[in-house]
């Protein structure tokens, strides 16, 4: 019994160059995506009535310029190591 609150954040990538490199961070609630951030966009996007009021909020504040600078705080940081990872492995 309960509900399921949580965030995933990823980075999409084909190689090292930051031009390739999408950083996505979604919210879910009870297993349903609500709203998301993605770089590609450069805003937050809702799936819900809920995640649309989210996203609103977030867009016209703070928050959105914290998630625009994601990107290169997250991925791109940490591609070399996660690249070269994933290359030698497969």
């Amino acid at each position: 019994d309960g509900f399921w609150n949580y965030v995933v954040t990823h980075c999409d990538l084909n190689s090292t160059d930051s031009k390739d490199i999408t950083f996505i961070r979604s919210y879910y609630y009870n297993k349903l995506e609500i709203v998301r951030f993605d770089s590609s966009v450069g805003r937050y996007v809702g799936y819900t009535e809920l995640g649309v009021k989210n996203a609103e909020a977030w867009n016209s504040g703070p928050e959105v310029v914290q998630m625009r600078n994601g990107k290169e705080r997250y991925c791109v940081n940490n591609v070399g190591n996660d690249y070269r990872s994933a290359v030698t492995k497969s």
